[in-house]
């Protein structure tokens, strides 16, 4: 595998100095002297006599030294302007430093003014009366542009540096060399992989041609290589700035006794080149910093920044730094990034890419050899894509053979290696306080992909407070993330770290932990009663296990006791033996009947006994005013939900409980309910009329509770109700009680076949359909003409509608007018029967989604609304043609897919300052004709756009034609756009469609 690009330092030059002179006035004087100190000092310095190899074309050879020089140093001599190879020189020097190559070109004035340089004059004048009347006049203009800017140039003028004396003058350049010679770019690892992509978009972002000051922000978990892509990111930076700062260690540094401030000092250190002014505080140091590099354009890293404070210490303001300065800011927390531009999180290497940098770090080889492939395997899944494990596990294996990699191996089974949870523990020993780190270890023992809300009830109830702050602080710092659907994941080392903390408190001794998790240990620990007062948390799971039962004495010594876990075990004896202390019972598989009437949960947050054998909870009345989250759900004996008083109760689960056929009327004490779930609770009848007490309930599921008669009558009245999910219920006195909802905005009814006796809320002629569904309508199965009045005008608020597969035919939409969906953002109609569009959908001006696919009847879109976006009308086999909206926005995407009759995109031609992204596909029946009306009209406008699969070969009208990568071509007299067609392989294709949008 080659070296990613982005991973090398800036290219060494073959050359530190460029001597530029002309040989007759200062070879073997001035010239000689300083070439000679500059060799002396280490400096290794170009000088024609001396490199030049024999047979080689002088110009060839001079050209690439001075391209490959750090520093050109031009020795201005009377003499200097009659020699055109000097010029010559001259003018390439220049022209390589106006590259922004980094390349430094600093003049010295030997016996000479700087004016007669800059301005052609003594000597200079009377050299250039000759060079006139030899040489062509544009080559003698440029011969004077290059002397104009060279003598504007800031160097060094031995008439006003050490009064004239050689010497010292040639010690003072050498100084001033050496200074400039200090390389800027940082070490980076050899072997780079997975960053070369990140690398460039941060490069690209930073390069944008702006005189703003710009700050970009990278984090991401420890040992994520954040570091390394900041200083790749410098390297190749750097150069192009007049100076440029890389603080390390930022936090680290910091702890030190008054820590910022060499921090400061160094920034205005590397900044100037001097030592920083007398500091001997932070606000003095803010001071100077904002005074002296508001006009300097620089690029400054800020590396492994962990708060606001350090922030502000070293660049409180952008207007600390002058025009086009960039700030790259590294953190674990990015809640230090809210200042920043674009900030980039960096993610896990993927597998491959792991295989190979661990490969590189334990054979030095980019891949195993093949009897180490399946160890090697072992390691990368351990490490996670970690860059940090990797090469550590990588380092520790170098060298050893394939018994060694096993014993390894098998050893980080059990004990995690030191080095990288030494690295890894820095994130968590710099969490502020007992409880966020309580908070951490309690996820990493106990609450690895569980619901971010259920984790947060159980941590409210441990800490006493809300506990949302602490799991954001932890996104934030990377230490955990939650995923789309809501459960909070954490990578593996890092959960292995936080277990590490609690094993390394008593690691022969699993009951004198706080926290237990292992199965082997906390059954060893129960069987055995050697619990402890020290343990508050315990998880075991015995489903899968012969061996389940145990006795509530093994928990007697376990007075701290808040978090228990025991799914799938029979315990027997006294409950009075447990804590009363604990706060989460999750007990999976139940089998007792009731539930304990000994058993204490005063304290208790959560109750999860999903699957359980119970009959009834409990007799009699409970108040429990702790209680968050009930969870019954698949209970398939419970036959009525438990007499309960609460005022902090938010979830009753009852999900799949067939045999429940009473809800307590005591659910109107439930002053805090927000969700109520009786989904499939099929054998329930009635709700109890003191539901509508719940002023709080919000969502109420009770699909498939088909023998459901009817809603409490005064349930409409609830404001709170926002969504009701009742599919597969078709009694129609249920159905008819559903009108009373003033206030929902989701409804679902799927599964309900409508008929002539439908309820009359469900007729075309009806008022009474409720007023304010304004989130979403799950219609997939309802007939919209008995379902919609002919105008929606109490529809205003409607955002999402869907009306897929509905068999919505012109009949029906000829009736219907949906101008009254003011508000509708998403449209779906998609599997219907109509042949064109309902009327008023191009009046629609917030529509941005419209579904139309598998309309198979659909002829033609037409009067769509401006603001639209998204037009997916895939699969619409009769569609012939599509006009785009008037007016569109800036961007359009328009999927066509499998939509063979397509003949004419239409409107295209009016439209400016569009991108355009439109898949068809190669199946259409008469290619040419929609592709030359397309990109003809294409040609007419001054916009970008994207084809994506234009049916038909490569067109006969196009200008030019040819195979491979390179293509010229003449440019005409008359030039007004450009249009490329290319033919790719289907692997290439998403990077083709990336690039394009650039």
């Amino acid at each position: 595998m080659t070296e990613p690009e982005s991973s090398r330092s800036r290219p060494e030059g073959t050359y530190d100095v460029f001597l530029s002179f002309r040989g007759k006035d200062t070879r073997k004087t001035f010239t000689d002297h300083l070439y000679t100190a500059l060799v002396q000092a280490g400096i290794h310095t170009f000088r024609d006599d001396d490199e030049l190899p024999r047979g080689e074309e002088i110009h060839d050879h001079l050209l690439r030294a001075i391209q490959e020089s750090k520093i050109s140093i031009v020795v201005f001599s009377k003499g200097y302007a009659s020699s055109r190879w000097c010029l010559n020189e001259l003018v390439e020097i220049l022209k390589c430093k106006n590259r922004k190559t980094g390349q430094i070109v600093q003049p010295i004035f030997y016996n000479i003014d700087p004016s007669d340089v800059r301005k052609q004059n003594g000597s200079f004048a009377k050299a250039f009366v000759k060079h006139e009347e030899r040489f062509e006049e544009k080559l003698v203009k440029e011969w004077r542009k290059a002397l104009e800017e060279a003598g504007n140039l800031s160097g060094w003028n031995l008439n006003d540096m050490a009064n004239g004396h050689e010497a010292k003058f040639i010690k003072e350049i050498i100084k001033d060399v050496l200074n400039k010679l200090d390389p800027k770019y940082l070490y980076v690892p050899e072997h780079l992989v997975g960053i070369d992509r990140l690398a460039h978009n941060i490069i690209d972002f930073l390069s944008t041609a702006t005189d703003d000051v710009l700050i970009v922000g990278i984090h991401g978990m420890p040992g994520i290589g954040k570091t390394t892509i900041g200083r790749v990111v410098f390297n190749q930076l750097c150069y192009g700035f007049e100076e440029s700062c890389f603080l390390s260690n930022i936090n680290e540094t910091s702890k030190q006794f008054n820590g910022l401030v060499p921090l400061q000092k160094q920034l205005l250190h590397d900044i100037f080149k001097q030592d920083a002014a007398n500091i001997n505080c932070v606000d003095r140091g803010k001071v100077l910093i904002k005074e002296r590099l508001c006009r300097q354009r620089v690029l400054v890293v800020a590396d492994d920044v962990a708060r606001q404070d350090q922030l502000n210490a070293l660049m409180g303001e952008r207007s600390w730094f002058g025009p086009g300065s960039r700030v790259i800011i590294t953190t674990r927390d990015s809640s230090v990034l809210l200042k920043a531009d674009q900030t980039y999180q960096i993610e896990e290497l993927k597998p491959d890419e792991s295989l190979q940098l661990f490969s590189w770090h334990a054979l030095r080889d980019t891949e195993p050899a093949e009897d180490y492939i399946e160890l090697s395997k072992d390691v990368v899944d351990y490490c996670g894509g970690l860059p940090l494990a990797l090469e550590v596990m990588g380092a520790c294996l170098s060298g050893k053979n394939r018994d060694g990699w096993k014993s390894v191996i098998d050893k980080l089974r059990r004990i995690p290696n030191h080095d990288i949870q030494g690295k890894l523990k820095i994130s968590y020993d710099s969490l502020d306080g007992e409880e966020l780190q309580n908070a951490f270890l309690d996820i990493a023992c106990f609450f690895i992909d569980r619901k971010k809300e259920y984790v947060a009830k159980v941590l409210g109830a441990r800490c006493g407070y809300n506990p949302e702050v602490d799991l954001e602080t932890l996104r934030g710092r990377s230490l955990i993330k939650v995923n789309a659907i809501g459960k909070i994941t954490m990578h593996d080392l890092l959960r292995d770290m936080g277990r590490e903390v609690v094993r390394e408190t008593s690691p022969k001794e699993p009951g004198k932990r706080t926290r237990i998790w292992n199965q082997e240990d906390a059954w060893n620990v129960l069987e055995q009663q050697k619990g402890t007062d020290v343990v508050e948390g315990l998880a075991l799971d015995v489903k899968a296990s012969e061996a389940k039962s145990l006795s509530t004495g093994s928990f007697a010594k376990m007075k701290r006791l808040n978090l228990l876990q025991i799914n799938g075990v029979h315990l027997t004896g006294s409950f009075k033996l447990l804590s009363r202390e604990l706060m989460l019972i999750c007990w999976l598989q139940c089998p007792l009947v009731y539930f304990p009437s000994d058993f204490t949960i005063d304290n208790l947050a959560v109750l999860d006994m999903q699957y359980s054998n119970l009959k009834e909870l409990w007799k009699g009345k409970k108040i429990l005013n702790r209680l968050k989250i009930i969870n019954l759900s698949h209970s398939q004996n419970l036959i009525k939900t438990p007499n309960l008083h609460s005022s902090s109760l938010k979830k009753l689960k009852l999900k799949g409980c067939s045999s429940l056929v009473e809800v307590h009327q005591s659910i109107g004490n439930l002053t805090s309910l927000i969700f109520l779930n009786l989904e499939g609770c099929w054998r329930l009848k009635i709700l109890p009329e003191s539901i509508v007490n719940v002023k709080s309930l919000k969502r109420l599921n009770i699909s498939g509770c088909s023998q459901l008669e009817k809603l409490p009558e005064r349930m409409g009245d609830m404001e709170s109700l926002i969504e009701l999910l009742a599919d597969g219920i078709e009694n129609k006195q249920f159905l008819s009680s559903i009108g009373q909802l003033k206030y929902v905005r989701r409804l679902s009814l799927r599964g309900y076949s409508f008929s002539q006796d439908s309820p009359s809320w469900l007729s075309p002629s009806s008022t009474s359909w409720p007023p304010s569904i304004s989130s979403f309508i799950s219609a997939s199965v309802l007939c919209l003409k008995r379902l919609l009045p002919t105008t929606f005008i109490d529809w205003r608020s409607v955002k999402s509608l869907e009306l897929s597969y509905v068999g919505l035919s012109d009949r029906v939409t000829n009736c219907v007018d949906f101008r009254g969906f003011s508000s509708l953002e998403e449209l779906d109609l998609s599997g219907n029967k109509f042949s064109s569009l309902p009327s008023g959908i191009g009046f629609l001006a917030k529509l941005e989604m419209m579904d139309v696919q598998e309309c198979k009847y659909l002829v033609s879109i037409r009067d769509l609304p401006s603001n639209l976006v998204y037009l997916f009308a895939g699969g619409c086999k009769s569609l012939e043609r599509v006009r785009i909206p008037i007016q569109s926005k800036k961007e359009l995407y328009i999927n066509l897919h499998e939509s063979h009759s397509l003949e004419e995109i239409q409107g295209i031609e009016g439209q400016s300052n569009i991108f355009w992204n439109i898949l068809v596909d190669d199946c259409i029946p008469s290619p040419n004709k929609l592709q030359k009306s397309v990109v003809e009209a294409f040609c007419n406008g001054c916009y970008r756009y994207f084809i994506y699969c234009l049916p038909g070969k490569m067109p006969n009208w196009m200008s030019y034609s040819g195979e491979g990568c390179p293509l010229s071509f003449h440019i005409p007299p008359v030039f007004q756009g450009l249009v490329v067609w290319f033919v790719c392989s289907l692997e290439k294709e998403s990077q083709i469609h990336l690039k394009s949008r650039k």
